[in-house]
């Protein structure tokens, strides 16, 4: 009967499951058969087939004789009563939400976990996304951002490693091939809207153990936002200054996109 006890999330017992789930592949029957063939004790199948009938997933056909609800309309049932109370739950805690200012620094760790939330950051940002990222990373996020690119959201792009031009405001940090040493591991930043930031390291050797923060709280966005900013700057800056070369007629553009992008 194990097999079943997932049901139990959807509001069966684990006798509701087996006697429903048995009725599915056997019906009509009677209490005896549905005992013998679910392994429920007769004793019990009676209450059990009882609460199926009250929860309106059983039905009797004949005297003695039971049969399952279709399957398609116990799922559209399910799906009906989890939405309305969804929809409960969220007006209860909207009314019961504390109102002010304070928003909390989260930590995710799990390597999967982080690419996750930065994926669901991601495909629900719709004016402006920052990001800096290294390869492994990019290799699983490019392709979400390049959906956001397509559907008007503003990309700022930062590669801590040499990868093509994808996007309008791109660059390529000019210490990439260092920082990781340097910090030891592999940053990572995401904030959109200039409403949620998801930022961290990857710590060498420890990628699914390293607390990646994730928050809401706008001082923490506006000063994370500002250091990417301040990278842009860096790349224009190292070229002039290291590399004693002028910035090219795209990278002036993308100087006065960033300074101007308060």
């Amino acid at each position: 009967m194990d097999e079943y006890s997932n049901l139990k999330d959807l509001g069966f017992s684990q006798y509701e499951a087996t006697c429903y789930m048995t009725l599915v592949g056997n019906h009509p029957v009677n209490g005896s058969q549905l005992s013998k063939i679910s392994g429920i004790a007769r004793s019990r199948i009676y209450d059990v087939l009882r609460n199926l009938i009250s929860k309106g997933y059983v039905i009797e056909v004949n005297s003695g004789q039971y049969a399952p609800l279709p399957a398609d309309e116990v799922v559209r049932r399910l799906k009906r009563n989890f939405n309305s109370n969804i929809k409960v739950f969220e007006e209860k805690i909207a009314a019961a939400s504390k109102k002010n200012d304070l928003e909390f620094v989260w930590t995710i760790t799990g390597y999967e976990n982080v690419m996750e939330k930065a994926i669901e950051m991601i495909k629900n940002a719709e004016n402006e996304i920052y990001v800096r990222l290294f390869p492994k990373a990019y290799q699983h996020l490019d392709q979400y951002l390049i959906q956001a690119d397509k559907r008007g959201v503003n990309i700022r792009y930062i590669a801590m490693g040499k990868t093509a031009k994808k996007f309008d405001i791109q660059v390529i940090h000019p210490d990439h091939e260092h920082l990781q040493q340097t910090i030891g591991g592999r940053s990572i930043e995401v904030i959109t809207d200039k409403s949620e930031a998801l930022v961290g390291i990857f710590e060498t050797d420890k990628e699914d153990s390293s607390a990646i923060n994730w928050t809401r709280n706008q001082w923490f966005i506006v000063a994370n936002r500002d250091s990417l900013r301040h990278d842009f700057y860096h790349c224009f800056l190292e070229k002039i200054l290291d590399q004693h070369q002028d910035p090219t007629t795209d990278e002036k553009r993308i100087y006065k996109i960033i300074k101007e992008d308060n």
